[in-house]
């Protein structure tokens, strides 16, 4: 088989989305660096991690959701939480952070294992199950409390205070600890046991059970990833804003999802990079930084250019995917016509090229 060339791996509907976001990224970024002054500064790119690491971490489980051909709408509500449940027992109970932030990460995974036996057993629609959830972490915040509680315990401070000094800029502890939940996902997506089966039930389940893949196991530990994922932007959040509030994250599951879609994930499933979801998450701190150095744009219009992006972005993957189908349609088509003459040793080179690809 030939090795594929440079320009069929670019437009690779599996890579080219990636490519597009990228580029994306460039462009708006080289925009706001030329019309606004100091814009382009390391500071300025340092803190579009610093003010979006919780959404990336939270997008980062949405990913392995979305690739599976799942989908949680429960993060929001379980960063929410989180941050409430950490608030209240390190303020009112005085438990120490080292204590609080474990406890807190069990249970966000407990929660979405919980709900992943739900859609894999019970057959339930992932949709149904995980708005569910979003409902029952919102109730359960002002079960807790309904006001906000401000977090002044030393330990919380101190991390919430911290700064890497970098040459040019300075980095927050939340960017750290996104640092090492990204290497992590990268080599869990591509170069785990685990990963490889994501991909194949998000390609085709019914292909995945006829291979012997554990379908079950890893579409409930998916649901569970993505419930940790939650639970520690919920700890990085409470990190942010140093308190708990029933009010935090609203909408932070549109947001996740977003960033995984611009990022290049078919929400059909089966192809995705976290990469792409990285430079998803930039792209929507790009769109809010040059808002705010523009000055005289409302914040809303952060929503109505991500809602563009989200629906182009649709529009491409439908478009990218159909091509995908005609290549392959047309691939088997040629594969039957090749294949007698292949067998009757009467095809000619170029067939044989054809039927080799």
């Amino acid at each position: 088989m030939n090795k594929p060339s440079l320009s069929t791996r670019l437009t690779d509907p599996r890579t080219l989305p990636l490519l597009i976001t990228l580029g994306l990224f460039l462009l708006m970024f080289g925009y706001g660096s030329v019309a606004y002054r100091g814009f382009f500064s390391a500071q300025v790119f340092c803190n579009l991690f610093i003010d979006n690491a919780f959404l990336l971490i939270v997008a980062i489980g949405m990913t392995f959701v979305v690739i599976s051909g799942g989908i949680d709408l429960s993060v929001g509500g379980l960063v929410a939480v989180t941050t409430m449940i950490s608030a209240t027992l390190v303020q009112s109970h005085h438990w120490p952070i080292w204590v609080v932030t474990p406890l807190v990460l069990l249970l966000g995974a407990l929660f979405g294992a919980f709900q992943g036996v739900l859609i894999q057993y019970f057959r339930l629609q992932p949709f149904i199950v995980t708005l569910g959830g979003l409902f029952l972490t919102r109730g359960l915040c002002f079960l807790i409390n309904i006001e906000s509680i401000t977090i002044s315990d030393p330990a919380y401070t101190a991390v919430s205070e911290f700064r890497l000094h970098l040459p040019y800029a300075d980095i927050s502890a939340n960017v750290l600890i996104a640092a090492v939940v990204f290497i992590g996902a990268v080599w869990l997506g591509h170069y785990s046991e685990f990963g490889r089966v994501v991909y194949a039930i998000g390609g085709s389940e019914r292909s995945a059970l006829l291979m012997g893949l554990p379908v079950a196991r890893t579409k409930v530990l998916v649901y569970t990833l993505s419930g940790f994922c939650a639970a520690l932007g919920g700890v990085t959040f409470t990190f942010y804003m140093l308190s708990g509030y029933g009010l935090h994250a609203q909408g932070m599951e549109l947001d996740a999802i977003a960033a995984t879609v611009i990022g290049g994930t078919l929400l059909t499933g089966g192809v995705g990079y976290v990469t792409g979801t990285l430079f998803g998450v930039l792209i929507l701190g790009v769109i809010q930084t040059l808002i705010t150095f523009d000055g005289t744009l409302s914040s809303w219009w952060t929503r109505i250019v991500i809602g563009a992006l989200l629906c182009v972005f649709c529009v491409l993957q439908r478009l990218l995917d159909s091509h995908a189908s005609k290549r392959r349609t047309g691939r088997a088509a040629v594969g039957k016509t090749v294949a007698p003459a292949v067998a009757a040793g009467d095809a000619t080179p170029a067939e044989l090229v054809a039927h080799g690809q």
